[in-house]
């Protein structure tokens, strides 16, 4: 008995997808976005540009740095908890 792959959505429904789920506040989830597009558009793409456009997508995902430390849970499970230590709001009397 063989699985049949599930199909890849297309960056429109995975753009509402992530929208309507309310992930489009986190960073890794736009990148998951633009990947999905240049995947559409390499068939559209000079080689040379879309070796360039890919390249550069995985530079700024590198720049994220380990962005799921901590927070691996919500990232790798999807199950978001809120986090116990609230800091203040950035220039705040409370701002150390």
């Amino acid at each position: 008995m063989s699985s049949q792959p599930s199909p890849i959505p297309s960056s429109a429904d995975l753009a509402r997808y992530l929208e309507q789920r309310g992930e489009l506040g986190k960073p890794w989830m736009w990148h998951l976005l633009r990947l999905s597009k240049l995947q559409e558009a390499k068939d559209s793409m000079d080689p040379d540009s879309y070796l360039e456009q890919l390249h550069q997508a995985h530079a700024d995902l590198m720049r994220l740095g380990n962005f799921w430390a901590g927070r691996e849970e919500e990232v790798f499970t999807g199950r978001y908890q809120p986090s116990t230590l609230v800091e203040p709001l950035p220039g705040s009397p409370e701002d150390r």
